[in-house]
């Protein structure tokens, strides 16, 4: 069977969206200054403290930073806890086997698919092997057209780890997806997509795109400073991001930076 079928409420399916955790093996590893594990520890206990919840995680990749199976076991740790399906797809310093092997059955769904009221939701895998930047391959559109397509779902969510468009930064944009153009025209064939969301970016984007919604969420630990040249940190704190998809095919976001993370 192709599809998973999770029940959103009548009106809304409520997603999470998470991305760029960069665990390590050792709790106490840090990226630039951020000790990852605590800041994606204290991101969920914000979520769990407040009344929104969600009926699925989006988590697009970059789970971990060290390429160590230890790392996975500490996202999956965490992550469980929220009794939640977590879509993920990997990122470019996602190792691919492990990854899979870590999070082989639910609630994690690797790289899967869910309709989920009148939506579908979508997830690809844009890494390419040994860089930074990514390219989704011909057998990956293939695959995302051909899961659009057996499905009756109005509405279609596509998440992946790269930005199909420019950011605007000179030195991000030299490590962003290589035919953005070609699966924002193919996600444009298919009609029923609204919305595509991503990581790999660290700060937050929300444009529309010829009729798609492109949003990125930040880290949740380190940011990159947006518009910048040159390779620079933010110093906004960890951050995640609240998803209403409507039944319209709308989507309402809120943007929730946690700031003693």
């Amino acid at each position: 069977m192709r599809f998973g079928h999770i029940h959103g409420s009548a009106d809304t399916v409520r997603v999470l969206h998470l991305t760029d955790p960069h665990l390590f093996a050792a709790k106490a590893g840090d990226l630039r200054g951020t000790v990852t594990y605590d800041a994606l520890r204290q991101v969920l206990a914000h979520y769990e403290a407040n009344d929104w919840r969600a009926d699925l995680v989006a988590l697009t990749g970059d789970l971990i930073q060290d390429d160590s199976a230890g790392a996975y076991e500490h996202c999956r740790e965490l992550l469980s806890s929220l009794g939640l399906p977590i879509h993920c797809v990997p990122g470019n310093h996602d190792v691919r086997s492990l990854m899979r092997d870590a999070l082989p059955e639910p609630p994690f769904i690797y790289c899967g698919s869910a309709e989920v009221s009148n939506w579908l939701i979508v997830n690809i895998d844009s890494c390419s092997a040994d860089r930074a930047g990514g390219s989704v391959t011909e057998d990956e559109l293939a695959r995302m057209e051909s899961i659009i397509a057996s499905s009756n779902a109005e509405h279609v969510l596509v998440c992946l780890h790269h930005p199909p468009v420019p950011m605007g930064s000179a030195w991000l944009d030299t490590v962003g997806l290589d035919n953005g153009n070609e699966l924002l025209k193919r996600m444009q064939t298919a009609r029923r997509v609204r919305l595509a969301i991503f990581g790999h970016v660290h700060q937050a984007y929300d444009v529309a795109h010829d009729g798609i919604r492109i949003i990125a969420t930040p880290s949740t630990c380190r940011q990159f400073l947006p518009r910048s040249d040159d390779f620079a940190l933010d110093d906004r704190p960890p951050a995640y991001r609240r998803i209403m998809l409507q039944t319209s095919g709308e989507a309402d976001t809120e943007l929730i930076w946690v700031n003693d993370a």
